[in-house]
Order: structure tokens, then sequence, then C-alpha cells
């Protein structure tokens, strides 16, 4: 498990095969398909909405 997680704030699309496009994250340099880094930012969303329930 990482440390640091990269957040992937800002991205770039490297590559579009068939109905796929990948993005690179342009502070730590992982590759991943969109739909994997739409996965995440409902996570990061659905994170910080239990956060805040709390508050």
């Amino acid at each position: 498990m990482m440390a640091n997680a990269c957040r992937h704030p800002r991205v770039r699309i490297v590559s579009r095969h068939d109905d796929t496009e990948y993005v690179e994250c342009l502070e730590c340099g992982e590759v991943f398909d969109s739909e994997e880094f739409r996965d995440m930012e409902i996570e990061d969303t659905a994170e910080t909405e239990i956060t805040s329930d709390d508050a």
C-alpha cells in the first residue's frame, strides 16, 4: 500500500484503443484507463460525503 497515494489532479489522454481511453497522470506518471479514473473520482466523492456527514 502506498503511503502517499497520488490523487491524479491533472491527467492527459495518451492513447485510445477500441472504446477505451488511456490517461496519464501528469504528477506521478501512472497510466490507467479513463473508466478506472472515473471510478477513483466516484470513490473520492463518496469518501468526502461520508466525512462531511460526521461533522
